[in-house]
């Protein structure tokens, strides 16, 4: 006990000079409480070349000699007027100890918005909330104990008025003094802005080594939302007009994505957190008022019983929407590669072309990249309706709902926003993984992200299904995505019991406002995916397609795409392999090997190898080597099996070690051989032949 008292007093005496720095939004009881710590201890004059007040005040408690620094009440940190610039030149440049902010308890979503610029600033940051008893005769639960969990950082309820808690608050000031432990959230402003973010950032750091972290972070924010204090902070240096340039370009570029100017971008962010925030801890009772619409069409979609039937519902509406509108502009888009083909063989005969220059544009090229291009409609169309679905604020409420879900089977909920990213491409939903805190769970979510049916693999589906199941597209396809989303959460529980047993921490998701998506945006989100696959046909899938034709053509002397060839011999060798899942022909094994580097590569390899059976179209060829059960079976293996070479890389690079990828090659490929197995073995035994 004695050894005890000495520590405490030891400890005391070395945080015998503490400065911390009181703020909040106007109204909130700030100036009570200051006087109610530091009672007539005060000291009031003006900051320095300001005529705004400023007071400090003094206190000694238990041998703790604590300085109050009254800050201007301010609504934010945007440093607009001489009150937001005082205070952020406070926490920025004099280095308080502690910072407490005073939050109101009936107007907790206003006074969160300042909350968050202090978290961005790093700020070591005590809640105050006053006012709580006049919430609850609202009708307004706030759970301190939630908020702090959430946000990371103390909370103690007081009443200035009453002079309540202001001894747990003096002792939570003492402790976070000697905690310098920053808030781990961090927000993310989606990844049109990290990016921009991320590249400004970098630039900063590269030029001023002598930049602080917690000034860095905050002064690239600023630098985008053009805050005057910043722009004359860094004018005087070396890298200032270059960094301007970047700057600007990166604001325009975003404010043409988006259809709004960049402060309506951030400020959207923010806000989208602070609501997802306040869901999570304000508990409204029965008699706290009538709700407005959007709080309404939350409480179905947000809800633990319709939440994920209604998020099904959207989904398979999705697919049926994407197919319907896009079947007539494929068949336009397949005419005319048809059409392009037929005349470049007249041309190329009119000309006596040598043979194996007509097999090489007309089969290896026109026949691989063309068949692929084909499909441009249904990817636009269904990278517009996600686009929709995302700036419209729905898919955050999609988040919110799977994030309750998941934690109840032991996975992290963060983990939910790189899957979703997943579905777009693997190679982002991966990287999104640094946003998670600790090493186990980047880890486990980056080994069950392949599993999220990327955009690459939707070409595969949409060729296979209209061939086998034209009158169900949507169901089927559906049935893919839920099913990679099903082994993705089973493959998660597992992976937590093997590489960590630790409690899940909650997180706040973030619900921004609903809103109509900018069309500018949407049109240029569409364009940008769309573009990608277009490069993606003029380099990887056209030279993929050239080695496929020439696997196919030799050795000399050998007819075209048969068994006898190169790529024959080598389907043969592999096929085996697959025969107990109902694609045992050297075709199928030949396109599987290709799609390592990009699973669209596997459409170009079936149509460069198919092409060899003259006047058949690509589905005729498919249904003479496929049943309805067998093409089935294929899809759940391309699915499930070896993500491609560019996620390969970067998984590579997130863990620094080629053991995880080595590993995610062997574990995917004997996921998807088992699943798909069960499948065509099952569907046998039920008689689906």
């Amino acid at each position: 006990m004695l050894w005890a008292e000495a520590k405490q007093k030891k400890y005391m005496e070395k945080k015998s000079n503490i400065k911390v720095g009181l703020t909040g939004n106007p109204n909130v009881g700030k100036s009570t409480l200051f006087n109610a710590l530091t009672k007539s201890k005060q000291h009031v004059g003006n900051w320095p070349g300001k005529t705004v007040e400023k007071k400090d005040g003094y206190l000694n408690y238990n041998g703790t000699k604590i300085q109050f620094v009254d800050l201007p009440g301010s609504y934010s940190l945007t440093a607009y007027t001489q009150e937001e610039a005082i205070t952020t030149t406070f926490v920025l440049e004099e280095t308080p100890d502690v910072v407490v902010q005073i939050v109101d308890a009936q107007n907790l979503e206003r006074n969160l918005f300042m909350t968050i610029q202090l978290i961005e600033m790093s700020a070591p940051l005590v809640l105050a909330v006053n006012l709580d008893d006049l919430a609850r005769k609202e009708g307004r639960v706030v759970d301190t104990k939630k908020l702090s969990l959430l946000l990371n950082t103390p909370v103690v309820v007081i009443d200035a008025r009453h002079k309540k808690g202001i001894d747990t608050l003096i002792e939570a000031i003492i402790k976070k003094s000697g905690n310098k432990n920053k808030s781990k959230i961090k927000l993310t402003y989606g990844a049109e802005v990290n990016e921009k973010v991320q590249k400004i950032r970098n630039f900063i750091a590269k030029n001023d080594k002598q930049m602080r972290e917690n000034e860095l972070d905050w002064i690239t924010i600023k630098l985008l939302e053009g805050d005057i204090r910043v722009d004359q902070k860094l004018i005087k240096k070396t890298y200032y007009i270059e960094l301007k340039s970047l700057t600007e370009k990166s604001v325009s570029h975003l404010e043409t994505v988006f259809g709004k100017d960049i402060h309506n971008i951030l400020a959207n962010t923010r806000y989208g957190f602070i609501k997802g925030l306040s869901t999570q801890v304000i508990k409204c009772r029965k008699n706290s008022g009538k709700r407005n619409f959007a709080q309404t069409v939350d409480c179905l979609l947000t809800n633990k019983f319709l939440g994920i039937p209604i998020f099904l519902i959207v989904a398979w509406l999705m697919f049926q929407s994407t197919f319907t509108l896009s079947e007539p502009l494929m068949g336009l888009m397949e005419s005319l590669f048809i059409y392009i083909g037929n005349h470049i063989s007249v041309v190329l005969e009119s000309i006596q072309s040598p043979y194996w220059i007509n097999s090489l544009v007309i089969d290896g090229i026109i026949g691989g990249v063309g068949g692929i291009l084909t499909f441009i409609p249904i990817i636009g169309i269904l990278f517009l309706i996600i686009a929709i679905l995302e700036d419209s604020g729905y898919m955050a409420r999609v988040a919110y709902v799977m994030d309750k879900s998941m934690q109840k089977i032991g996975l992290q909920g963060k983990a939910f926003i790189p899957m979703m990213l997943g579905f777009g491409c693997n190679v982002p939903g991966i990287m999104a993984t640094r946003a998670l805190e600790t090493k186990s769970d980047r880890l486990l979510t980056i080994l069950i992200n392949p599993f999220m049916s990327c955009g690459a693999r939707l070409p595969v589906y949409v060729l296979f299904t209209g061939a086998f199941f034209s009158a169900y597209q949507g169901w089927i396809i559906f049935s893919l995505y839920i099913l990679g989303v099903l082994i993705a959460i089973i493959m998660g529980f597992v992976f937590r019991k093997i590489l960590s047993k630790k409690s899940l921490s909650p997180f706040v998701i973030e619900l921004p406002p609903y809103r109509w998506p900018s069309i500018t945006g949407l049109l240029i989100h569409v364009w940008e995916k769309i573009w990608l696959f277009i490069k993606k046909a003029g380099t990887v899938i056209l030279a993929f397609s050239i080695i496929i034709w020439a696997l196919a053509s030799f050795p000399a002397g050998v007819d075209y795409g048969t068994r006898e060839s190169f790529a024959g011999q080598i389907g043969e060798t592999i096929a085996p392999v697959f025969k107990p899942l109902g694609f045992g022909n050297w075709q199928s094994s030949v396109a599987l090997i290709s799609g390592f580097t990009a699973k669209e590569v596997i459409i170009s390899t079936f149509g460069t190898i198919y092409n060899a059976e003259e006047g058949s179209s690509l589905e005729v060829a498919l249904k003479n080597n496929f049943t309805p059960l067998s093409a089935y079976s294929f899809m759940v293996f391309i699915l499930l099996y070896v993500p491609c070479v560019a996620v390969l890389a970067v998984v590579k690079r997130e863990t620094n070690s080629w053991k995880w990828p080595i590993f995610m090659v062997f574990y995917t490929t004997l996921i998807a051989w088992t699943m798909s197995f069960i499948v065509y073995r099952g569907g046998i035994l039920f008689g689906f032949v």
